[in-house]
Protein backbone atom coordinates (compact mmCIF):
# COMPACT_ATOMS: atom_id res chain seq x y z
CA UNK A 1 0.00 0.00 0.00
CA UNK A 2 2.72 2.23 0.64
CA UNK A 3 4.48 1.80 -2.76
CA UNK A 4 0.72 2.63 -3.95
CA UNK A 5 1.09 5.73 -2.45
CA UNK A 6 4.44 6.55 -2.99
CA UNK A 7 3.99 6.43 -7.11
CA UNK A 8 0.62 8.29 -7.26
CA UNK A 9 2.76 10.76 -5.32
CA UNK A 10 5.37 11.17 -7.74
CA UNK A 11 2.93 10.97 -10.60
CA UNK A 12 1.30 13.80 -9.28
CA UNK A 13 4.55 15.95 -8.60
CA UNK A 14 5.77 14.96 -11.91
CA UNK A 15 2.12 16.17 -13.22
CA UNK A 16 2.10 19.30 -11.25
CA UNK A 17 5.96 20.29 -12.78
CA UNK A 18 4.18 19.61 -15.80
CA UNK A 19 1.50 22.28 -15.23
CA UNK A 20 3.77 24.88 -13.97
CA UNK A 21 6.15 24.11 -16.62
CA UNK A 22 3.83 25.64 -18.94
CA UNK A 23 2.97 29.01 -19.79
CA UNK A 24 0.58 31.45 -18.16
CA UNK A 25 -1.30 32.14 -20.80
CA UNK A 26 -1.52 28.36 -21.44
CA UNK A 27 -2.88 27.24 -17.94
CA UNK A 28 -5.32 29.69 -18.48
CA UNK A 29 -6.36 28.50 -21.84
CA UNK A 30 -6.97 24.64 -20.37
CA UNK A 31 -9.13 25.92 -17.27
CA UNK A 32 -10.78 28.11 -18.81
CA UNK A 33 -11.43 24.69 -21.60
CA UNK A 34 -11.78 22.48 -18.83
CA UNK A 35 -14.71 25.11 -16.85
CA UNK A 36 -16.72 25.06 -20.53
CA UNK A 37 -16.60 21.34 -20.76
CA UNK A 38 -17.92 21.59 -17.11
CA UNK A 39 -20.39 23.66 -17.84
CA UNK A 40 -21.73 22.08 -20.89
CA UNK A 41 -22.18 18.68 -19.14
CA UNK A 42 -23.60 20.23 -16.34
CA UNK A 43 -26.49 21.85 -18.82
CA UNK A 44 -26.82 18.81 -20.83
CA UNK A 45 -27.74 16.81 -17.28
CA UNK A 46 -30.29 19.65 -16.17
CA UNK A 47 -31.94 19.84 -19.43
CA UNK A 48 -32.14 15.92 -19.91
CA UNK A 49 -33.44 15.77 -16.03
CA UNK A 50 -36.13 18.84 -16.42
CA UNK A 51 -36.97 17.28 -20.16
CA UNK A 52 -37.69 13.69 -18.78
CA UNK A 53 -39.62 15.25 -15.73
CA UNK A 54 -41.64 17.15 -18.01
CA UNK A 55 -42.33 14.74 -20.32
CA UNK A 56 -43.14 11.83 -17.97
CA UNK A 57 -47.41 11.29 -18.16
CA UNK A 58 -46.88 8.50 -14.87
CA UNK A 59 -46.86 9.74 -11.59
CA UNK A 60 -45.13 8.27 -9.09
CA UNK A 61 -46.00 4.73 -8.54
CA UNK A 62 -45.80 3.72 -5.36
CA UNK A 63 -45.87 -0.50 -4.99
CA UNK A 64 -45.38 -3.04 -2.90
CA UNK A 65 -41.60 -4.69 -2.89
CA UNK A 66 -41.70 -8.21 -4.19
CA UNK A 67 -38.88 -10.56 -2.94
CA UNK A 68 -37.27 -12.05 -6.41
CA UNK A 69 -36.53 -15.13 -4.62
CA UNK A 70 -39.81 -16.07 -2.66
CA UNK A 71 -41.17 -14.49 -6.44
CA UNK A 72 -40.00 -17.89 -8.17
CA UNK A 73 -40.10 -20.11 -5.44
CA UNK A 74 -43.53 -22.82 -5.34
CA UNK A 75 -44.99 -22.96 -1.89
CA UNK A 76 -46.14 -26.04 -0.71
CA UNK A 77 -49.27 -24.25 0.78
CA UNK A 78 -51.44 -25.16 -2.57
CA UNK A 79 -50.01 -28.25 -3.44
CA UNK A 80 -52.80 -30.96 -4.22
CA UNK A 81 -50.78 -33.94 -2.69
CA UNK A 82 -50.57 -32.08 0.39
CA UNK A 83 -54.14 -32.24 1.33
CA UNK A 84 -54.94 -35.41 1.29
Amino acid sequence: MKKLKTNIDKWLDKQDKRWQGLPVGKQHRYALYFFVIYLLLTATVIVKIWDDAGTSQKGMVIEPIENPVLKNLKTNKNRIDERK
